[in-house]
């Protein structure tokens, strides 16, 4: 990459209508592909769409929908935020990607990662307690892969290959990347396959981040593999003010929070929070001069090679694209005036 590039992406949550009351999974799908045609005509340079398989996300199916985008839109890449590689299978992941990127005209990339949640084991007949070695060996297959020569692999996570070629091919290449969390060990593995690093930043400042890019470059440096890029995602939404864009998003913020501590042990949001993570923390919520701000701020400390934003807040889709346009036209143009 050569210039900084700014996307989307969105975990497919579900939004809700005028009264408060949520979109029936269908519609939210239909809407996103709208999304992704509103940020394309927006100039955005990346729209991902994440995998879940529980009811508050609308998405167990990434590539599906962006095939349906790629129909749709001319020059926007489009990738997966992220594959939960994990309970899939690397040959199949590689497959459906490599389709997606002959329908869109080279333009589909794969973010593999663990997933944030973990609906998708037992779903799929897989163990927790094989939660690592299930990635490890999995993403040591799908960077064989990649290279798209003859593949030879042993390992305890699916059968055996022999010199084994897997189609389609590609015209270019896929671009590959790993989601990361924050953990050391993700970083140096993500290196060692010579894969992008995509760093999820939801919570607390950016700066806290940038010990994981030097890892990551020392790492690459370590095992002699070509500089990858890296790239970071964090939520919030644009509005016209600050105002609106904190009203908009509060209520649903608080609830999300609340349920996800009810789910993984978290205390609930104590008063404050809200306002301390839009002001200090990985909230990219307000008007887009705030917003850019924010942004030229968090490319000032970490070195980076594209800004993701997390668009896909509990509210009405009118506000989504509402958001998407302003980030597109007025925030994006502001952060690299900013950067320059």
């Amino acid at each position: 990459m050569s210039e900084i590039e700014f996307g989307l992406d969105t975990f497919g949550g579900v939004t809700t209508d005028a009264d408060g009351r949520s979109l029936p999974h269908p519609q939210v799908i239909r809407d996103l592909v709208d999304d992704a045609v509103v940020a394309d005509q927006a100039g955005l340079d990346f729209f991902g769409i994440g995998e879940h398989h529980r009811p508050d996300f609308a998405v167990s199916s990434p590539e599906m929908v962006l095939s349906a985008v790629a129909a749709k839109t001319e020059r926007i890449r489009l990738g997966s935020t992220v594959t939960v590689l994990s309970s899939d299978d690397p040959v199949r992941v590689f497959e459906r990607f490599a389709t997606l990127d002959a329908v869109s005209g080279g333009r589909a990339e794969i973010v593999a990662g663990r997933g944030s949640f973990i609906e998708s084991f037992p779903l799929f007949g897989y163990d927790l307690q094989d939660y690592e070695v299930l990635f490890e060996e999995k993403l040591e297959l799908l960077a064989a892969l990649l290279k798209e020569e003859p593949v030879t692999w042993q390992g305890s996570t699916r059968a055996a290959l022999t010199d084994q070629r897997v189609y389609p091919t590609t015209e270019r290449g896929l671009r590959a990347w790993v989601g990361v969390g924050g953990s050391p060990d993700s970083v140096v593995r993500t290196a060692r396959h010579g894969l992008g690093l995509f760093l999820a930043i939801i919570g607390g400042p950016a700066a806290r981040f940038a010990p994981y890019v030097d890892l990551f470059e020392r790492a690459q440096d370590q095992f002699g593999v070509e500089r990858q890029p890296v790239a970071v995602h964090s939520p919030g939404l644009v509005a016209e003010t600050d105002e609106k864009a904190r009203a908009l998003v509060h209520d649903g913020w608080v609830a999300m929070r609340t349920r996800m501590g009810q789910e993984r042990g978290w205390p609930p949001p104590a008063v404050g929070d809200f306002e301390r993570e839009i002001e200090s923390g990985a909230l990219y919520v307000g008007s887009p001069e705030t917003v850019a701000r924010k942004i030229a701020a968090t490319l000032q400390v970490l070195k980076v090679d594209r800004f993701d934003f997390k668009y896909d807040q509990p509210v009405q889709h009118a506000d989504h694209q509402r958001s998407i346009e302003l980030y597109g036209e007025k925030v994006v143009p502001m952060v690299k005036d900013m950067i320059a």
